[in-house]
């Protein structure tokens, strides 16, 4: 029997002894921050900026630029290829920076990419962070391209890189190419931000990419254990002082339009909507902040992209309502741990249906060393659906340097029905981490604990079947890296505002890596390899999945191109009958199942016009055999145009029956310009035989004011000929207001 206990505290006490986790200091290490600094030059009254991306202010050149920087990739600590220097200004409202990005071949600078949040693996791009409190624990994250795209997140120290690009601040960028390369002009207000006026340092970083030598360029921090990810290794911003948030009161009214065509039985039926409600947001102290949602609506969300489900355990689609996703990041429980007692796609929506959103209150800020979020949100009733109140609550106190501690509550009330009773879930975590363990290695420890009450007068279960809890040990470093995790959960787990895909079960998983960097090359750039054991029992330890899963190459190579292999023994014990289909057509009964499965996959540098990949499982499936093929390939004929097509098909042939499933999908993304957005999606899958169209028009008027118009129609496969089931246009404006 695996001794829980022990389990629990041999990492702890290999941390804590390991490592001088008591004494760390916030920011980074003291040689980083003597060597990595740089001071933002305070503009005189009758100094103005033009944003035009051409830095041509006088005042820029009084100031001394951060040009130290190395590669981060391909060769670590070497000199760049390409010099950088980055300026940074600052008056009472706006912070500025200034990029010069030399190249000595600016005819080859890529930019294609124009969306707002469009990943720039395609482009040439230059990334900064700032750590608003200088505690090298969270951060803002932004980056732009040579065509001034805008993203942006919110960065969290964790078990992985944690990156919330739902957050949209409000900000702006210029840029310009010119014959020694290309200059980005930014302007970020400080309106935008949380942090402490009194504090005169922020944490700082920038990274650039060279993106045709896949050459990653880093200021602090340029170790590949390290980087811009990570706040604690950043270096700092010095000398700001009198920056003001205004009033800290921002007001985002809307107006929205909706018309909607059913079929039922061949038989259509119109509707149409017209309706407002707006935001509120305060800043209760500069670094809380207070937001008021009434009417809410998402009728700007873009589809959930289409699974075929051939496992036994539900699918978990990702949030995409920006009212939740901007909380995120305080809202994580346990990251990389497998449990999740809050999420929020539980709230207003009910097998994919919206359900309406009434109101709602967000809190969501730090205080000192504590970090605090809140909802209360009241649903409306639908069809069958009774009204609900969702209450979540999340509180953390940040612990030396790098670790945490936290509590979550969430809670779920019926009205107006009296045989339900609240749910309530209560779930407790810990987080140690250390960047200096056996002197500059990375180490994190992290546990949990989650319980909730029954979920129905009619469950008979004991407080230990209602919970979950569990610790993993992660060592991301290069060129070795791993992590082992246990966890249980109970067999009645199922918190009334989280997601849960399995429970019963105890399992513990092992993973280890390598990576090796092929210096001697001129084709590979690197080599990796690794093993990952999955062992995963019943509560009664009796063994019920065990996966072992060797990757003997994943290769990267000079050119951007990727090649992987893995082989997979698996074993998996049925102690029910399973429907495959869930339709009653193919039915595996109980009993013990071994396969072997053989996985290889390729993949195209996406920086060229034409880029593409293909997987390929061939594998054992319950009595016989599965083999599936995906293909994808994107073509960017011009900037901002990208067309996308993918096609995943699995041929299953059981002794019982041979079957075929295909999902097709196709996305056509025009944006002419980085404030406007034209996306098309289309999306067969031949198990449900629906054909469904969405279109999304996105008119970004002013940063934070934005028009959007939607069309979707949905269409069911009869008889070999598609019939129309919905159809629906929407039209919502929205426009903020700063005070």
């Amino acid at each position: 029997m695996i001794n829980f206990r022990l389990l629990f505290w041999l990492p702890v006490l290999l941390l804590l002894s390991g490592s001088d986790i008591l004494a760390q200091t916030t920011g980074g290490t003291a040689s980083d921050s003597e060597t990595y600094q740089i001071n933002a030059y305070k503009l005189a009254q009758n100094e103005g900026v033009e944003l035009d991306g051409q830095l041509n202010e006088s005042f820029w050149t009084k100031i001394r630029p951060a040009s130290n920087f190395r590669q981060q990739e391909p060769n670590e600590g070497g000199a760049p290829s390409q010099r950088t220097e980055i300026f940074v200004a600052f008056d009472d409202t706006y912070l500025y920076i200034g990029a010069k990005l030399f190249d000595s071949e600016p005819s080859r600078i890529l930019a294609y990419q124009k969306r707002k949040d469009r990943s720039l693996g395609t482009d040439d791009r230059f990334m900064w962070i700032l750590d608003t409190f200088n505690d090298g624990r969270n951060a803002y994250f932004f980056e732009t391209n040579p065509a001034a795209l805008r993203g942006d997140g919110l960065l969290t120290v964790g078990q992985g890189t944690n990156l919330n690009k739902s957050w949209d601040g409000i900000w702006n960028v210029q840029t310009s190419i010119t014959s020694d390369g290309w200059v980005a002009e930014i302007r970020i207000p400080f309106r935008s931000l949380d942090f402490d006026p009194e504090n005169t340092r922020w944490g700082i970083n920038f990274q650039r990419t060279v993106r045709r030598n896949n050459e990653e360029i880093v200021w602090a921090g340029w170790r590949r254990n390290q980087g811009l990810f990570r706040p604690q290794n950043a270096g700092t911003l010095q000398g700001l002082s009198g920056m003001s948030q205004g009033l800290g009161l921002e007001v985002n009214p809307y107006v929205t339009t909706t018309g909607n065509r059913r079929w039922t039985d061949g038989v259509s039926s119109d509707s149409g909507t017209f309706d407002t409600g707006f935001d509120a947001a305060y800043s209760i102290t500069p670094s809380v902040r207070a937001s008021l949602t009434i009417n809410t609506d998402f009728a700007e969300t873009e589809v959930d992209q289409r699974r075929v489900n051939l496992t036994r355990f539900p699918l978990r689609f990702p949030e995409q309502r920006n009212f939740f996703l901007e909380g995120a990041t305080i809202f994580n429980f346990a990251p990389s741990s497998g449990v999740e007692p809050f999420f929020s796609r539980r709230i207003g929506l009910e097998d994919g249906e919206s359900i309406p959103l009434n109101a709602g209150i967000r809190l969501l800020g730090r205080e000192g060393n504590t970090n605090m979020g809140f909802y209360q949100i009241r649903t409306g009733a639908k069809g069958e659906i009774n009204r609900e109140d969702f209450t979540a609550a999340r509180v953390s106190q940040n612990l030396f340097s790098e670790s945490k501690v936290g509590l979550i509550y969430t809670r779920r009330a019926t009205l107006d029905e009296a045989a339900v009773d609240d749910r309530h879930t209560l779930g407790a975590d810990m987080d140690f981490g250390t960047s200096r363990f056996l002197g500059d290695k990375n180490v994190q420890f992290q546990a949990f604990f989650v319980w909730h009450n029954q979920n129905g007068p009619l469950e008979q279960s004991s407080f230990w079947d209602r919970t979950s809890r569990g610790i993993r040990i992660n060592y991301p470093n290069f060129p070795f890296s791993g992590s082992m995790s246990y966890r249980e959960f109970g067999e009645s787990f199922n918190p009334a505002v989280g997601f849960t895909q399995r429970n019963g079960f105890r399992r513990l998983q092992p993973t280890i890596e390598y990576e090796k960097i092929v210096s001697n090359s001129s084709v590979i750039r690197s080599w990796e390899s690794g093993l990952r054991y999955e062992y995963l029992t019943n509560l009664d330890f009796e063994p019920e999945t065990i996966n072992i899963r060797y990757t003997p190459f994943d290769i990267e190579f000079e050119s951007g191109d990727e090649v992987e292999m893995s082989l997979s023994r698996d074993f998996e014990r049925l102690t029910t009958s399973f429907d495959i289909l869930r339709d009653g057509r193919v039915i595996i009964p109980p009993g013990d199942y071994y396969s072997w499965s053989l996985n290889a996959e390729v993949e195209t540098a996406s920086f060229r016009k034409i880029s593409g990949g293909a997987e390929v499982t061939l594998q054992g499936f319950w009595t016989g055999n599965r083999n599936r093929y995906q293909f994808f390939g994107t073509l960017r004929p011009f900037p901002g145009i990208n067309l996308t097509a993918d096609w995943n098909r699995s041929d299953v042939s059981l002794p019982e029956v041979n079957f075929a499933t295909n999902l097709f999908r196709f996305r056509g993304d025009a944006d002419f310009t980085p404030n406007t957005a034209f996306t098309n999606i289309i999306q067969y899958d031949d198990v449900s035989g629906v054909l469904g169209l969405f279109s999304r028009f996105r008119w970004t008027i002013t940063t934070g004011s934005d028009l959007f118009l939607v069309y979707t129609h949905n269409w069911i496969e009869v008889d070999e000929q598609f019939e129309p089931i919905e159809i629906q246009g929407a039209a919502k404006i929205n426009y903020t207001h700063r005070f």
